[in-house]
């Protein structure tokens, strides 16, 4: 019998050799100057960053390599000028692309049907916050807000999908109905929350609490059976633990089957019963950092995602299937038994395995247990000997969060 860490993935991806998602950092110059910048962006492009001619190169690996998602992002993607011709010839070799652009005055009406025009399969915006109060103390920007919303109406004038990112952290965990009641008036398609991993500019401080996680994961579950959009999680893989547990215990208790989100896998066009269940395949996706997962940096630098910053190699130098599929680091996060801690020994490993980036983050070991999860494993014993602290915990992290 193969190893668990080697069995593909459901809908037919074997993670071991692709990737369900790639990101490609074309450039880090942004005019931004968010408060959790991963990629501590700055005015200025690098002067080493890929070329257009590397571009295509990485986009006709990308293309070898069956990829099913391919993100453009930055920085902010538009300060490239060569941004439409990448997309363009990436739409022309078939790979799907989306496009996450900062909401800066490059983003204008003019910009956005270009865009639609070159080929761009989805439009991802962030919007951290329903009043411009939120959104722009967070992204250090007056007016990002407005623009925002600005460029959401003109990006579904013009028949794009609208993704929008909102970064989860203290600033903003107690405004999560308000968003969704927004995303609903804005029609999106997709509301793709991500949890604070501190790197960049991203601060311990704003980080939640153990606890807390298990409070948002309450809220995404209720809104959830709600919208009428997709919600997805990204580095917050326990979600997955919190909803087949509440799932389970639905059935237990007699309320129907579960949640309606719990059975399906889903995949980008392909038709589904309503929005509920293209929202559970998303949330339970075996995706982790490093495991149907890459990042491509501005100069070629490949990692097991843009929040995990262990170098395993530059296309510049190895093709990337090459770099994806043998460089130690992705092996190791790929194979589960190697997972320490509560992780290691939990029921829940094989659909969550934690967040390897926050693990590092705040331990130094991509492999270290989870830092913001409360959940003990059936046959874990609470601080064994060997076992790190919770960073997470509440009472290290200062005042709980109301929601």
């Amino acid at each position: 019998m193969q190893p668990m860490h080697t069995i593909p993935a459901r809908g037919g991806l074997n993670f071991d050799e692709t990737p369900f998602l790639a990101i490609w950092e074309v450039t880090q110059s942004c005019d931004l100057a968010c408060k959790h910048c991963r990629a501590a962006a700055q005015p200025l492009a690098h002067p080493d960053q890929l070329t257009t001619v590397e571009g295509k190169q990485l986009i006709d690996q990308i293309a070898a390599m069956h990829i099913p998602i391919f993100v453009l992002t930055g920085g902010d993607p538009l300060k490239r000028a060569d941004l439409y011709e990448l997309i363009r010839y990436a739409s022309g070799q078939g790979v799907k692309v989306a496009v996450t652009p900062s909401a800066t005055p490059l983003l204008t009406r003019e910009a956005i049907f270009k865009m639609k025009e070159v080929g761009i399969v989805r439009l991802g915006i962030s919007l951290d916050g329903s009043t411009p109060e939120i959104h722009d103390a967070f992204r250090g920007l007056s007016g990002a807000w407005a623009r925002t919303i600005q460029a959401i109406e003109w990006a579904n004038e013009a028949g794009i999908p609208i993704q929008v990112h909102s970064t989860i952290s203290r600033h903003n965990a107690h405004d999560l109905d308000n968003l969704c009641n927004l995303f609903e008036k804005l029609s999106i398609v997709m509301w793709n929350v991500f949890f604070l991993v501190p790197v960049g500019r991203g601060q311990l401080d704003d980080l939640l609490s153990g606890e807390e996680f298990e409070q948002v994961f309450g809220k995404i579950y209720e809104l959830s059976q709600r919208v009428s959009f997709q919600i997805k999680t990204t580095e917050a893989m326990h979600y997955r633990r919190y909803l087949l547990q509440h799932n389970l215990e639905e059935r237990r208790l007699g309320h129907g089957h579960g949640h309606p989100h719990a059975a399906a896998e889903y995949e980008p066009g392909t038709p589904t019963a309503d929005a509920k269940t293209r929202t559970m395949g998303w949330a339970t996706r075996r995706v982790n950092d490093g495991k149907g997962f890459l990042f491509v940096s501005h100069v070629g630098n490949v990692y097991p995602s843009g929040f995990l910053p262990i170098h395993a190699g530059n296309i510049r130098e190895t093709p990337l299937a090459a770099i994806y599929r043998e460089a130690p680091i992705f092996k190791a996060l790929r194979d589960t038994s190697k997972l320490e801690g509560k992780c290691g020994a939990c029921e829940y490993k094989e659909i969550c395995g934690g967040s390897r980036a926050r693990a590092y983050a705040l331990t130094g070991d991509p492999l270290a247990q989870e830092p913001c999860c409360i959940y003990q494993p059936r046959n874990w014993k609470p601080r064994q000997e060997g076992e790190p602290p919770a960073l997470c915990q509440p009472e290290q992290s200062g005042t709980v969060v109301t929601l």
